[in-house]
């Protein structure tokens, strides 16, 4: 792969790319200083995860993956469920990291679902060695005698279970490289591919933070990078914002924001097109988390002078954070989360101004208006 990035027309991308960077830094600066920031980063890692399911051509309810996510599924998770919240949990791996893990090789080996290496320790299949005086000697003591034979039962079963352990570690090996052969294509070269993609890194670091990124995701996307994984170039890409210092408190959206782009552009055969596709996609992605933070504070306002005057052992208080911090919730994740039962997570419920977004009978959720 040969991303050519000295032939990328600066001009018509300057002030798209302005743009974007201050939607992203003033988004990032009201984080810092927000009461419902965390909330607000976990509703975005959920809404990332479905939106980029989308984009890839796939449909996952917001409600399944709330579940499937608290381990409260209410049917069999589906293939494209299990991606998404695959997605979900590489989103809470980059922000538990340190801004430049993800992009390191530690962080593309765990994100990519692969291992760094580590072999198998060696084993050694001699005698194991006894106290002097306890083995092929008489002892005219007979406890003595009986500790020596248990001693060479414990002997035996620790060589076995390390030979067995052994055994079970190379058939997992085999079972591994057996299901590369039939799940990756050999001549698809994803190393190879991932190592030029590295060498982009190094290449866009004389361009701006928000373009270098663009232009990331652009050669992830253009170039077929990953074989099963094309999502993980809108992660990467937002990785790189945050350890250039443009979203130092949280990790962009970026697959929201694509959302709101056209398919037409987000797949058009020119490049700057596409740069200017993903350029309004970090704008689109700041401005809808800015319009989803300034509701989350109208909300939690309105539910704050709900419960004005309870009593401190209430509960309601953790109610209001557990809401703001989730896209939806459901009796038995407020009963699990809070430590009561369901039919008090369905009082604490009714006291606060929520709507029942499921329009069913059972296994029913609530969110904010």
């Amino acid at each position: 792969m040969r991303y050519p990035i000295d032939k990328i027309p600066l001009s018509p991308l300057l002030l798209p790319m302005s743009a974007a960077g201050e939607a992203l830094v003033r988004l990032d600066e009201r984080l810092k200083h927000s009461g419902v920031g965390q909330g607000l980063i976990e509703r975005m890692h959920y809404s990332d995860a479905v939106a980029s399911l989308w984009i890839d051509g796939e449909l996952v309810h917001m409600e399944d993956l709330v579940f499937h996510d608290a381990r409260m599924d209410t049917r069999t998770p589906t293939h494209e469920l299990t991606i998404a919240h695959l997605v979900l949990r590489s989103r809470r791996d980059i922000t538990q990291h340190p801004a430049a893990w993800a992009l390191s090789d530690q962080g593309l080996s765990r994100l990519r679902g692969r291992a760094l290496g580590g072999g198998i320790a060696p084993v050694s299949h001699g005698l194991a060695s006894m106290p002097d005086g306890e083995v092929g000697h008489a002892s005219p003591d007979p406890d003595a005698a009986f500790l020596a034979e248990l001693d060479e039962f414990d002997a035996i079963l620790k060589r076995s279970e390390a030979v067995m352990a052994q055994i079970a570690a190379e058939q997992k090996s085999v079972r591994e490289r057996d299901r590369a052969a039939i799940v990756y294509d050999a001549d698809w070269n994803e190393p190879q591919r991932l190592l030029d993609w590295q060498e982009l890194l190094s290449e866009v670091a004389a361009f701006p933070p928000v373009l270098a990124a663009a232009i990331l995701l652009d050669a992830w996307q253009s170039e077929e990078v990953s074989e099963h994984s094309p999502w993980l170039g809108r992660l990467l890409a937002a990785a790189y914002l945050r350890k250039a210092g443009t979203t130092i408190f949280h990790l962009a959206a970026i697959s929201v924001g694509l959302r709101a782009v056209n398919r037409e552009q987000r797949h058009s055969k020119s490049r700057t097109q596409r740069l200017l596709a993903i350029l309004q996609a970090f704008e689109q992605a700041a401005k809808q988390a800015m319009n989803e933070h300034d509701r989350l504070l109208l909300a939690r306002g309105a539910l704050e002078r709900r419960i004005t005057g309870r009593r401190s052992s209430s509960k309601l208080p953790e109610l209001i954070d557990l809401v703001l911090s989730r896209p939806l919730v459901s009796a038995g994740l407020v009963a699990k989360t809070l430590n009561t039962t369901p039919q008090g997570a369905l009082k604490l419920i009714a006291e606060l101004p929520l709507r029942e977004l499921t329009g069913r009978g059972r296994f029913r959720a609530w969110g904010i208006l």
